[in-house]
């Protein structure tokens, strides 16, 4: 074992857990005072139940013995035949503390497509998508092309999650928004943020824990996690830049929200290359996203009138096809993985675009089976008067305020 690679993972996967809470705070301030225990509890609950679910079935699914390229083993199911001096070459940790690392990620993903259905959707029926959609859609995704599937052997790059986790959830949140339909709020006042601080401060926890995000996908402390961190820091920089002067040049004044979805969405798109880009090209990404993803948010919702509620499809799902794309531009094989379309080797962004087709197609008809899935066992939306009193009072009796 090297001590130093183990401490170094142990640390990122501490950092990715942050995430999930910390996104709990940039959604919640997002929506209606009355729904943002509701809001918070959507993260909160899924940290909780994905980490039960990944240590009884999902990491074996996910990272088992390849089946047919397109889902792992039930050799490890409860971690069956992991062992603590078991290591996970050739980085020299603890395979148990790849597993903690990996789990992380699992438990976020779900968590993200939460904001499209924000305000609206029976606590129930999400427990049940969640459950199912960990399962059957982010489990074999992840396998695809982390875990020795078809799209690692195809040689699709994806360092930290474009594919896996944002366009998934993406995808996802949108299918979900078209299903459930409108908020009785969509377009009104009601559904203006209630607490922008709340939501700075989230981003600012996401933007802390993305380092650990990327830069431990490396596995190791060297090098490509030395550049992962800075080319991170970069695009997420560059895309609050961005955003904020879109939101500014469009609508006359530099917005706070703006600035911070913009760290975001250059997060979003850096994920998938943070391994393989120098930072210059993290720059051009993270400008890249900071200005396709609000004009993506503007398309969803005033061109189609689709009410995902915290634009996860623009950010996450837009962000991570960007990202995805860029990374077959832009990869350097001097910083790791293969050079990209840029460097000589156009095949490069003909892999990804395949991945990105894959994810694309797979979490959209996969996520409406299991909706209307879900539907038969518990309604998937609130009644009208839960809806009007507000989720926090009517599914969960506490209030988030006493004022």
């Amino acid at each position: 074992m090297d001590s130093g690679n183990t401490a170094f993972v142990l640390i990122c996967a501490a950092m990715v857990m942050l995430m999930t809470p910390a996104l709990g705070f940039f959604y919640g301030g997002l929506v209606n005072r009355k729904n943002v225990l509701s809001t918070l509890m959507h993260s909160v609950f899924m940290l909780a139940l994905i980490s039960v679910v990944w240590v009884l079935w999902g990491y074996t699914l996910t990272f088992g013995p390849d089946k047919a390229g397109l889902i792992g083993g039930l050799d490890h199911i409860g971690l069956t035949g992991i062992g603590v001096n078991d290591v996970w070459e050739p980085f020299g940790i603890p395979t148990i503390a790849f597993v903690a690392f990996q789990m992380m990620f699992a438990a976020i993903t779900p968590a993200l497509i939460s904001g499209a259905f924000a305000e609206r959707k029976n606590f129930k029926a999400f427990v049940l998508f969640s459950l199912l959609w960990s399962t059957f859609i982010y489990a074999p995704l992840a396998h695809w092309v982390w875990g020795g599937g078809w799209l690692y052997k195809l040689g699709a790059l994806d360092f930290a999650g474009g594919t896996v986790i944002h366009i998934s959830s993406g995808v996802a949140a949108l299918v979900c928004a078209i299903v459930l339909g409108k908020r009785r709020s969509f377009r009104t006042p009601e559904a203006d943020p209630h607490n922008l601080t709340l939501t700075v401060l989230g981003a600012g926890l996401l933007w802390f824990g993305w380092f650990g995000f990327n830069a431990g996908s490396a596995l190791a402390a060297n090098g490509q996690a030395a550049n992962a961190l800075l080319v991170t820091h970069v695009a997420a920089a560059a895309g609050a830049l961005a955003w904020m002067s879109v939101s500014w040049v469009r609508h006359g004044h530099p917005s706070v929200l703006g600035a911070a979805a913009g760290a975001v969405a250059g997060l979003v798109g850096i994920t998938p290359a943070a391994g393989y880009v120098g930072p210059a090209a993290a720059i051009i990404i993270g400008v890249g996203a900071g200005v396709v993803c609000p004009l993506a948010l503007e398309f969803v919702k005033d061109r189609l009138g689709i009410d995902d509620a915290l634009d996860v499809f623009a950010v996450h799902g837009v962000g991570g096809i960007w990202g995805a794309l860029a990374t077959g531009l832009f990869a350097d094989a001097s910083i790791g993985g293969t050079d990209g379309l840029f460097f000589g080797n156009p095949v490069q962004l003909w892999h990804q675009a395949v991945a990105t087709g894959a994810a694309i197609v797979f979490s959209a008809v996969g996520t409406f089976v299991l909706l209307k899935l879900v539907n038969v066992v518990f309604p998937l939306r609130v009644r009208e008067d839960v809806e009007v009193l507000g989720l926090d009072a009517s599914l969960h009796g506490e209030a988030a305020y006493q004022l």
